[in-house]
Formats: structure tokens, sequence, C-alpha cells
């Protein structure tokens, strides 16, 4: 489960009935399809029907009169009634795979679609192991049912109607015994499917809980083996393994024994009728012919009636995945996209009366917070650890919206703008950068893909980049996942790269120098200064070397702008400015000099 989520909402429908609301929208683009399986389908369980009839007038005809002429005729219908079946068979899988894996194929973009449009505030409550559990595992389970167990729920039952309805036209006592067979496997259905459901959705959760772990400890093995703690995760992961084997043992026992009882039924119900069968045809009620077709037919109800076990076990793994999926489905963004788009836009960026309180918690991050920073101006932003200067930035690109004020471009909220539009106007490259699993050039234009060679190699040069030149194959290079082939300094220029080559109205710098050494920041900030000349710059600043990048410096304070001014201004006046900066002490002396 999501650490500290609430589960769904309660004031939906059932998850089955919506679920399968929502999988008749992916349904529809193949209708043409499922008429196909249907169709198929039922005129295979007719030709199952047909095969012993034809037996049975094989038997009590040429063979039970010695009739040679009339045995190839019937002979020859019963091998093309079996090639016909054959033949349905494969037509119907041919088509039904093609169909339910594109259903999947939809369902699983359309998931991932939506999880893109879920705020920071979802992602940040949510293991990323339990999303990816539903992504994979939860829509598999969904696509088996629509594919195998919907359809064959709907054959299965007209197969059991449609026999035992012949069966009784053919023999009605034997019928009755096939009849009273429904009553205990209904009862033996309506026990399983309330057990089943509870321990069906615990596994997946705890599936969920391992994936998590699995990604935790292959993206923090460096941690790991730095602090020697293997044995310590590998036990953490041995017992969430462990809870899920006892878990999932529960859920094999449970069908399990299921499974035998629904199977003992079919069977027992053979014997009674072979044994009854026998004396209707000593007593002549029966020929032998209609005793060979009834017990085929009965016999051809075995896998029917055997599968429903399969087939309700895959529903309610299905239900349960589909409840899962609903989750995130019913979850209702609250960052939505406006309609305004940028026209001839400058950059004027302000914070008017901004406060902003996390989502789920009660204590304010930030109170009544203004700022203006001009076109082409570049304020640094100081403060204590946990002060709010990353909230304060995040609000810019809308990664969380302001509870109270509003924050404005051009003196629009950004709020009017379209979310494509207004991160294409703000870039930021974030302290801990995130470098994705794809070669350096796709890394660096991942904000404009439009890029070209030289607008790339400025891009490396002013964030110190060049050593993405060097690598095997240069830019074509992949990088490994999460950058943890390159350093932290050198994820971090890659990252810096990548906001510049954007070319944003505003950037967004959270303490994005903090992992260089001193020489290769000095570099940087000199082929910064040219790029803040042209754009708006708001720069988390730990460093007095990195405040001299900015025009302006704002000291934020227990979630609120107590000081703006000049940097020599504020050193001078401001003790709790100075004291933030003071472990540069170089450069404090060089700019009080």
């Amino acid at each position: 489960m999501p650490v500290d989520a609430p589960p769904g909402p309660t004031a939906h429908p059932p998850a089955s009935v919506r679920s399968l609301w929502r999988l008749r929208g992916y349904l529809r683009p193949h209708v043409w399809a499922l008429l196909i399986m249907l169709v198929t389908s039922m005129g295979g369980v007719a030709v199952s029907i047909l095969i012993p009839l034809q037996i049975k007038a094989l038997i009590d005809g040429p063979i039970r009169h010695h009739d040679s002429s009339g045995l190839v005729p019937l002979g020859l219908t019963v091998l093309g009634l079996g090639v016909l079946e054959a033949f349905l068979i494969w037509w119907r899988r041919w088509v039904q795979n093609a169909a339910v894996l594109s259903v999947e194929t939809s369902m699983r973009h359309d998931l991932y679609r939506r999880l893109q449009e879920l705020p920071m505030s979802f992602h940040s409550r949510w293991q990323s192991g339990q999303l990816l559990s539903r992504a994979t595992t939860d829509l598999s389970a969904i696509r088996r049912f629509s594919g195998f167990g919907m359809l064959f729920l709907l054959v299965n039952i007209t197969q059991l109607v449609a026999t035992t309805l012949v069966l009784l036209h053919m023999y009605w006592p034997l019928g009755l015994v096939v009849a009273a067979t429904a009553a205990p496997i209904v009862w033996l259905s309506m026990r399983f499917e309330k057990g089943y459901v509870v321990v069906s959705r615990r596994v997946q959760d705890q599936q969920g809980d391992l994936a998590t772990l699995s990604e935790e400890g292959a993206v923090g093995i460096r941690v790991i083996k730095s602090f020697g703690r293997s044995a310590y995760v590998g036990r953490q992961y041995d017992e969430a393994a462990r809870a899920l084997y006892d878990t999932s043992i529960d859920k094999v026992r449970l069908s399990a024994k299921f499974w035998t009882f629904l199977e003992m039924i079919p069977n027992l119900a053979v014997v009674i009728v072979l044994l009854l069968g026998a004396i209707g045809v000593g007593r002549g009620a029966l020929t032998p012919g209609e005793l060979v077709a009834f017990i085929t037919l009965m016999l051809s109800l075995v896998w029917p009636v055997a599968s429903l076990g399969v087939i309700l076990a895959m529903s309610q793994e299905a239900m349960t995945a589909a409840a899962r999926v609903l989750e995130i489905y019913d979850l209702t963004p609250d960052i939505v996209s406006g309609q305004r788009a940028a026209v001839d836009a400058t950059g004027h960026l302000r914070f008017e009366h901004v406060d902003f309180t996390f989502p789920g918690s009660e204590t304010p991050v930030l109170r009544d917070v203004n700022l203006d920073l001009a076109p082409g101006e570049t304020l640094a932003l100081v403060g204590a650890t946990g002060s709010g200067k990353t909230a304060l930035t995040s609000l810019v690109p809308r990664l969380y919206d302001v509870t109270g004020g509003r924050v404005t471009i051009d003196g629009i909220d950004v709020r009017d703008y379209s979310l494509r539009e207004l991160r294409s106007l703000v870039a930021t490259a974030f302290e801990e950068p995130t470098l994705f699993s794809m070669s350096a050039r796709e890394n660096l234009t991942l904000g404009r893909a439009e890029a070209t060679d030289d607008e790339i190699d400025e891009a490396l040069d002013v964030a110190q980049a060049g050593f993405v030149r060097d690598l095997p194959w240069g830019l074509e290079t992949r990088i490994g996942e999460q950058g943890m082939s390159l350093s932290g300094g050198q994820r971090q220029r890659l990252a810096l790269a990548r906001a510049v080559l954007a070319q944003p109205k505003v950037l967004v710098l959270d303490d994005t120098l903090s992992a260089l050494d001193v020489h290769t920041e000095k570099l940087v900030e000199e082929a910064l200064r040219r790029v803040l000349a042209d754009t708006t710059g708001l720069i988390v600043a730990h460093r007095a070397s990195t405040v001299l990048l900015a025009d302006r410096v704002a000291l934020l304070q227990n979630g609120t702008i107590t000081h703006v001014g000049e940097h020599r201004e504020l050193l001078s006046s401001v003790p709790a400015y100075r004291d933030l900066l003071a472990a540069d002490s170089e450069d404090l002396d060089q700019v009080s000099a």
C-alpha cells in the first residue's frame, strides 16, 4: 500500500462494476474481434455436442446392424466435425490474442499517462514498487481475465446449460443427476469467492512491497555496500519475501481445496451415470449408442466445471487488480492545466503574498512571501536548512500549487497557463539531479528536443560538462540508470546543461553547484553570468560565491522573506545572513574588502 495513503474513495460504485464499465471503453474498438470470438466459441460448443450425437448414430446404426456402407459417411462426418472444432478453436485464439494484447497495451498507456498527470503530492506518498506492480502485474491479471476468463465464463455456462438440456432430453433420470451437481458447485463457488478476494488483494499488495524493496536495493546499492549493510537489507527483503510466500501458500491452499472438490463432483457424477446408464441399457431404456453419447457428453462437462474454479480465481484476481488500478484513476489531480498561452513572454516573476502547506500537513512551510524579479534579473535565495527554499522554487513550475496568494509570470497567474506552456517558460535544475537510462544526448535534450548540435555544445560549455565528449561513444553513450556511472558533480553539470539548453524565460537553480569543486564552480559561474543576463534567474544558494551571481539576495527565515537587498548590504547589516554564509570565510573576506 502507498505510504500514508488512504484507501480508495468509498463513494464510488464497487470496483468490479466500475472496472467492467471502464473495460467497455477499451473493448469498443475491437467489437468485430469480440463477435468473432463469441461466434467461434459458441460454434465450438455446438460442434462439441454434435460429435457425441453423431457417434450415437454411428453405434446404433451401422455398427449395431453391421452396415459397412453406412459406416464411412458417418465416420467422415465425425472426422469433419472434429476438424471444424479444431479450426474454430484456432481462429478464436488467433483473433483473441491480437485483440486482448491491444487492450492491455491501451490500458498500460493510459495508466502511465495518468501517473504523469498526478501531482508531486501523489508521488511523494506512494511507493514506486506499488505503482510498478499496478502497471505490470495488475494489468496482466486484467488482461488474462478479459481475454480468457470473461469469454469462457460465458461459453462454459452456455455449454453446461445446453449439454444438460440435451442429456435431459436423451434420458431424463441421468439428466437430473447431472443437473443436481450444480447445487454444490454454486455453494462452493460462493464460499470460495469470499475468501479468495481477501487473500488475493493481500498477495498483490505484498508483491508491490517486495518490488519497492527490490528497486531500493538496486538504486541504493552504493550506500548499502559503503555501510556494509547488505545483510541487514537482505534480511528485510527475506522477511517481505517470506510474508509473500506465506500468503501465497494460503492462496494456493484455498484454491487447491476448491479445485479438488470441484473436480471430484463431476467425476462422482460420471460414476453414478455409468452405473445407472448400464442398468438402463440392461432394461432397454437406453441404447448402447445413447449410453456412449451420454458418457461422452458427460465427460465433455468435466473441463467446463473444473475450469470454473480457475475462471473464478482469475476473475477475483482481475477484480482485485482493477480495484488497485482504480485507486489511481479515482484520484483527482489537484494541479489542473490552465488554458493561457505565453505571448511575447519576458519572464517577469512575482510572488504575491504566497502561503504554502504541503498536502496532508497542517504546518505551513511558507507564509506571506513577496518577491518581484524583473525580466533578466537574478535573485539568490538564502536560508537555513528547512526554511522553505526548495518549496518556494517548486511553486514556479507548479510542481506544487500555492495554498494562498499567487505566483505570476508577466502578470499572469501560473495556474492560468497551460502546463506545457508554463514548463517551456521555466526550467529547473535540482540539487539531486535525475538522469535517465538513455544516451547523454537524450538526457540533454529532454526539455528541448529540437536543439541543434551547436546549442548543445554551448550548453555543455556553460555547465563545464564537456566530459561527455570523452565518453566511449560521446553524446551517444548510454547513461546508466540514475546516472550512477557518473560522479555527483558530473550529474549536476549534465542536469545544469539540460536546463540551460531549454532556453527558458525563468531559470530556477536549486543549489545546483553544491557537488562541484571550487575550480569547476568558478568556471561554471563565469559562464552562467552570460546565460543569466538574458533570463530571469532564481538561485538557491548556500555559498557566498554562488550569491555573487545574483543582482539581489532574499533571506528566507522560518518560511517568510525577512530581508531583500544586495549581497554587500545584507552582509554588513544582517547578522543572520552573515552567519549563514560564515563557512565561506574566504569569499566573505573577498567581498567585504
